[in-house]
């Protein structure tokens, strides 16, 4: 889940929420709620957050039947 691998990078860079809003130039709060998982959070944001982690948003083909 996504919440969870923010979490886990956050603590192996050893930063707190408020440092992760300030490096990867988002709100406190919307760190916050990404990391409680909301639903309902803007990609562009998102992926703000993940660069710093070297990680993206992406699609994900769930099967081959669907295309």
């Amino acid at each position: 889940m996504l919440s969870d691998y923010l979490k886990k990078k956050r603590k192996v860079f050893n930063f707190t929420q408020e440092d992760l809003a300030v490096k990867a130039g988002v709100g406190l709060r919307f760190v916050r709620e990404l990391e409680q998982g909301k639903t309902t959070l803007r990609m562009d944001k998102v992926n703000q957050v993940l660069a710093l982690f070297g990680a993206e948003l992406g699609v994900v083909q769930k099967s081959k039947d669907r295309e």
